[in-house]
């Protein structure tokens, strides 16, 4: 049985969360890999989280039907949680907080949705993997394995994967990933404007002209009633943010990609927490909301920051 605390003698100085990577060919593959993990999970009394896609869901509870799982196995739901990948950080400590709550080791399986995820939405995913190694590296201990579809993920997308999971399940064995890096993150490029676009220098005391061209390239394109709303207040706060800690002033462009409306700010300022905006602000905390609010609002936030070229906030927000 191989749990984060027997694994092999080569992981005696291992982290407390284990980041392990699946990589998988089909249906059978999947399910080969998951059912040992939760099975193993289940020998040792430990509680087991799982967040992948409909498909799957029950194409595990099928295989797991007979397993006394009880309430040891839950399947979250990642649908309520939109496809920002920004929010699944915060997500994740919710879930594990409770489990650890009721007194369990933690294991957890999760599958980004490779395949329905735009360019941009993969970059962010990628970002995701990344920031997980950072973000739990003081937390309980905990397990987590993503699975990787080899027969359908890109192999871009798969040697990013190998870069940031210090662990792997291969050929039936839990062990350590030799592609590993902890090198910083490489960002994509933020894809060129599509089509033509309006600009917007801003300053102190123009927020409402923010929120004026916003509102105008979203009727233009069809984004009304609440999604309108929300997206003013995240454009809002993205433009206040720039007043306040990029040199006071910044510009916003607007444009449209399809059914895709998009506002971009830039700044003069840089943003050095890398987790910026995904993390749950506390209730004590005097600032640092307005980032972890504009995660909630927009379907997408992709946040490019270096001290040489300022930051740029991109939103998107898909016109239903």
């Amino acid at each position: 049985m191989t749990t984060p605390r027997t694994a092999g003698p080569d992981d005696a100085a291992s982290p407390a969360f284990r980041h392990e990577l699946y990589a998988y060919k089909g249906d059978s593959g999947f399910l080969q890999g998951a059912v040992s993990f939760v099975r193993d999970a289940l020998a040792a009394d430990e509680t087991v989280l799982i967040a992948v896609g409909d498909d799957k869901r029950r194409m595990l509870r099928d295989a797991l039907d007979g397993d006394s799982a009880g309430r040891q196995v839950s399947f979250v739901d990642t649908g309520a949680l939109g496809r920002n990948p920004g929010r699944l950080i915060p997500a994740w400590h919710d879930w594990i907080a409770k489990s650890v709550g009721d007194g369990l080791p933690v294991r957890g399986i999760s599958e980004s949705p490779w395949d329905a995820a735009t360019p941009a939405e993969r970059g962010e995913l990628r970002y995701h993997e990344w920031l997980l190694n950072l973000t739990f590296a003081t937390s309980p201990a905990w397990w987590l394995l993503c699975p990787y579809d080899v027969t359908t993920v890109e192999a871009a997308v798969l040697d990013s994967a190998r870069l940031c999971h210090p662990f792997q399940l291969a050929d039936g064995s839990h062990g350590r990933n030799p592609a590993f890096s902890d090198e910083p993150f490489r960002f994509d490029d933020l894809a060129p404007a599509c089509g033509p676009d309006r600009s917007l220098a801003y300053g102190a005391g123009d927020l409402a002209k923010v929120r004026g061209a916003v509102a105008d390239c979203a009727e233009r394109h069809g984004l009304g009633g609440t999604r309108l709303q929300e997206l003013l207040v995240a454009a809002t706060e993205v433009a206040a943010n720039s007043v306040r800690h990029g040199g006071g002033s910044g510009t916003l462009r607007t444009w449209a990609d399809g059914h895709l409306l998009l506002c971009e700010f830039h700044d003069a300022g840089h943003i050095s927490d890398p987790l910026v905006g995904r993390s749950r602000p506390s209730p004590a905390q005097s600032g640092g909301r307005g980032l972890w609010l504009v995660h909630q609002l927009c379907d997408l936030v992709q946040i490019r920051s270096t001290p040489q070229d300022g930051t740029t906030v991109r939103l998107t927000m898909a016109v239903y």
